[in-house]
């Protein structure tokens, strides 16, 4: 299989030495859907975000899609890997001044160059696969959570991404809307596409996830199959977790 990421022996402080990141190695492959567990505060976010240059790293190796970033990344590496890696965020980033059709076609028109009507068409077919067309001439503040970030969804893929990232993507939703956009990313999975997950949404992990990598401290402290991190994880600090998590 193709690799995706490559990262080896990331490490990243921040003020006062707090180590966000320490040594971190971590592969991941074409069509494969990696979910990253972990308490608060372990380091999740921060690597997720190394991979599309939105955290740099104190030293380290990291490739994305062949593509050198990390601690001597240029800026011209970093927009190179930004077109082809989608983001979405705990929050959806939407602009509430710009319609939802507006929102998914901004950057292809800016960005992409591709002109408004074939932009708008892309963009629609997007909404109506992820159940939100009707939703297309409305505001970001007339629509839910969920839908707001099925939306942010759909602006990413509108980019034709190799790679989606995810950071704790269902965070922010009422527990209702969580199922629909967990359910966009089943759809995804089952379509082929690379992902990185953020998530404490255990049932997703065992359903989709290839592999569950699991963090604390800054460090990948196991890294297993979906069955047996949930059923027989192998350190103590991973069964603790996965204990309150279950409570």
């Amino acid at each position: 299989m193709e690799t995706i990421i490559t990262a080896s022996k990331l490490s990243k402080s921040y003020s006062l030495g707090v180590k966000a990141l320490n040594e971190v190695d971590l592969s991941v492959f074409s069509g494969e859907v990696v979910v990253l567990m972990g308490p608060s505060g372990s380091g999740k976010s921060t690597l997720i975000r190394t991979f599309n240059g939105l955290e740099n790293i104190d030293t380290g190796e990291l490739e994305v899609l062949g593509v050198r970033l990390g601690s001597f990344a240029t800026e011209k590496n970093i927009l190179r890997v930004r077109k082809k890696v989608g983001m979405v965020f705990q929050q959806f980033n939407l602009f509430p001044h710009l319609s939802i059709l507006e929102n998914v076609t901004l950057a292809q028109i800016k960005v992409q160059k591709v002109n408004k009507e074939k932009a708008e068409a892309k963009a629609m077919n997007l909404l109506k696969k992820m159940g939100i067309v009707e939703q297309a001439n409305k505001y970001p503040n007339q629509l839910s959570g969920g839908q707001q970030q099925r939306v942010a969804i759909v602006r990413a893929l509108a980019l034709e991404p190799t790679l989606m990232l995810f950071d704790e993507p269902t965070s922010a939703l009422d527990p209702e809307r969580i199922k629909e956009v967990l359910d966009a990313m089943r759809d995804l999975a089952k379509q082929g596409m690379t992902m990185v997950v953020v998530t404490h949404e255990i049932g997703f992990a065992r359903e989709v996830a290839d592999r569950v990598v699991f963090m604390d401290k800054g460090k990948i402290i196991e890294e297993s199959d979906p069955k047996s991190f949930f059923t027989a994880a192998k350190e103590e600090r991973s069964r603790k977790f996965l204990n309150q998590m279950m409570q």
